[in-house]
This record gives C-alpha cells, structure tokens and sequence, in this order.
C-alpha cells in the first residue's frame, strides 16, 4: 500500500488559478475565505496549517507614491517542517506537494536524502514553474484544469453539525 500525504501551498495554488482566470475553481476571496475553510474542515484526515500575511510598504521609485502591499508568510517553512515531521514519523509513502515555491527545494532534498525509499511528487499549480523544485522532486507536473473540475467540493457541504454551506453562485 502506497502511504499518500498532500501538502497544499494555498497561496501558490490561489494565484495560479487567478492568473489563469479560473475563479470557478477557488472559494478563496477574502469574504468567502471562512466558508471555504469550513468545508475543508468536514474532510476526514485533513489539518489545516495556516501562514500569514505581512504588511509591506512600498514606494514608488520615480514618482515616490507610497502605498501598502501585503506579503505572504510563514507557508512554506509549515509545509517543509509538517513534512520532515511526517518523514521522520513514517506517515508516508509519497508526499505530494501542491505549490511552485523554490524555498521547497531544500526540505525536498533533504526528504529524499534521508529516506530514499519515500519519493516527494510536485504537482504545479496552472502558470507556476520552479525548475529548482521539479529537478530535486521525485516526478512534477502541472495541475490541468480537467483534475481541477473534478476536485471541487460538492454543493453542498454538510458540516458535521449539520449546517450547510453553499457554493457562492458565482464561483459555479
């Protein structure tokens, strides 16, 4: 039998999908964000790891505007510990990872390195490519949108208590 974990990398699967204009297969706006959690809460076997946003000035180099940006933080280094974690506990087989981030070349490596009976697949979000990762990587490839229509929550979602949650309409 075939241990399988998967490590999702929620930012990088959010804006691949964004820049492909894939909006019907994310619940991940700002206002729905919760709703989504909550569905991924009634499936058996998850945890949900969770980075942060980080406010960021920025400026303008020629006309010096200023504004706020936000920056992501804290995801990749949870994924590459849960995993190590995972290795060294012997919870799999294969751990698939669903991101493009480069900063997982390492933790990768290192997976394969010391266990070289596991293997470590990444699956790349749609317009998202680390060459660094998919050469360290067990095997790699990118997320169609076929594996993405047939992966979406049903609708609708029963929690555990019984209240329901709905697609938003316009993500159907």
């Amino acid at each position: 039998m075939n241990r399988v974990i998967t490590y999702i990398d929620g930012f990088n699967l959010y804006f691949g999908l964004r820049s492909k204009g894939w909006r019907r297969y994310y619940w991940l706006a700002m206002r729905r964000q919760s709703l989504y959690i909550e569905a991924l809460q009634t499936l058996p076997d998850t945890t949900l790891h969770f980075g942060h946003y980080l406010d960021k000035p920025r400026q303008c180099r020629q006309c010096h505007a200023q504004w706020m940006d936000y920056e992501e933080k804290m995801t990749d280094v949870n994924i590459a510990v849960q995993m190590l974690a995972d290795a060294f506990d012997d919870r799999f087989d294969t751990a698939l990872i669903i991101s493009a981030d480069s900063d997982l070349t390492t933790p990768v490596s290192k997976v394969l390195q010391r266990f070289p009976t596991k293997r470590v697949v990444i699956a790349e979000p749609p317009r998202r490519h680390s060459t660094a990762l998919c050469n360290n990587a067990s095997g790699y490839f990118t997320i169609g949108e076929a594996k993405l229509r047939a992966s979406q929550f049903p609708d609708p979602v029963q929690r555990a208590d019984g209240f329901v949650l709905l697609r938003p309409a316009h993500w159907r």
